[in-house]
């Protein structure tokens, strides 16, 4: 499971008995939960140190021929209002990157219209529909920026371009980027700490949001430890 930092970890981790500080795996990665086969895995920031770190603890793995066989973007992150409100969790059914391709005088044309790369990963439907029946997430597109939208003009381009999308993140893309490298499927968690939109710090609730992290991954535990990848 990845997370961009270690409070984000920490909130999984209380859901996961059997994890442990750290052990003989890189600096960052909580070793597999005995009883559920799971690593917390801290990639940082960004797509991009998402997905470098993300694509080094798979590499670590293969290469010690303990390969993965599921990847997970878990975290908090912004909610569109009134879909997904602070303190609820969102199961991504799309890890779309939303800010990748070319502005234009016509507007904004994702990479794929420049005729190559992707901007979306699909995680398993299987997975995403048995993960909110079990914690009554709710489940759409989440997007993953570079930028977190501060304004409300940024928020409305966002939700016309993509009207599926219940959340933004700055991780998902880089570490769904990373597994497919690895021919691994993934997914994507996130509970709401805030409204996606204005800038307003002292509206932030990232107590709660963690808090629900944590409660959600009592949850989610069991699907992600039983799911199997034939059940694509």
């Amino acid at each position: 499971m990845a997370t961009a930092v270690p409070a984000e970890q920490d909130a999984v981790a209380r859901s996961l008995p059997g994890a442990r500080p750290h052990g003989t795996r890189p600096p960052g990665v909580l070793p597999r939960d005995p009883g559920a086969g799971f690593d917390l895995v801290v990639v940082g920031v960004g797509p991009g140190s998402a997905g470098a770190r993300t694509a080094a603890a798979l590499t670590a793995a293969a290469l010690a021929g303990d390969p993965y066989r599921l990847v997970v973007s878990a975290g908090i992150g912004g909610g569109f209002a009134p879909d997904a409100p602070v303190g609820s969790l969102v199961v991504a059914d799309a890890i779309t990157a939303a800010d990748l391709g070319a502005e234009t005088a016509d507007g904004f044309l994702p990479v794929t219209d420049l005729g190559f790369g992707t901007v979306t990963h699909r995680p398993p439907e299987t997975l995403v529909r048995d993960l909110t029946a079990a914690s009554g997430a709710r489940r759409g597109t989440v997007l993953t920026v570079s930028t977190v939208t501060g304004t409300a003009d940024r928020a409305a381009l966002l939700r016309a371009r993509h009207p599926g999308a219940l959340a933004e993140a700055m991780e998902g893309f880089g570490v769904a980027e990373a597994a497919a490298a690895a021919g691994l499927p993934v997914v994507e968690i996130r509970a709401v700490s805030n409204p996606v939109g204005p800038r307003d710090r002292a509206a932030w609730r990232i107590a709660d949001a963690l808090a629900a992290l944590t409660g959600g991954f009592g949850k989610f535990a069991p699907v992600l430890g039983s799911w199997k990848p034939y059940d694509l």
